[in-house]
């Protein structure tokens, strides 16, 4: 979560991103496809800041450290367990 708080503008410019799947005043859920085609691209070469930049977002809103951070997260997850670690688990049961 961030300490820069989006206004109510800045929400309802970015809920018409696709590749967004929820929106608080301080934080942003990505869509699980968006994470699949930023690691895809960034395996191929493309920046961080050029991908979401061609994904429809405004780098001005969502602020360069967001994209720094979540590109570092989802690096880290998808080293570690692949695409299926980019998967939003929260708020469901994990079942053996």
């Amino acid at each position: 979560m961030s300490n820069i708080l989006f206004t109510k503008e800045d929400i309802r410019k970015l809920e018409k991103n696709k590749n967004i799947l929820k929106i608080s005043g301080y934080s942003i859920t990505y869509s699980f496809e968006f994470k699949i085609i930023f690691i895809n691209e960034y395996i191929a070469g493309k920046p961080p800041r050029q991908l979401f930049e061609e994904n429809g977002f405004d780098i001005d809103i969502i602020g360069l450290k967001r994209i720094v951070k979540s590109s570092d997260r989802w690096r880290s997850v998808y080293k570690k367990d692949e695409i299926i670690g980019l998967q939003d688990n929260r708020g469901k049961a994990i079942v053996d």
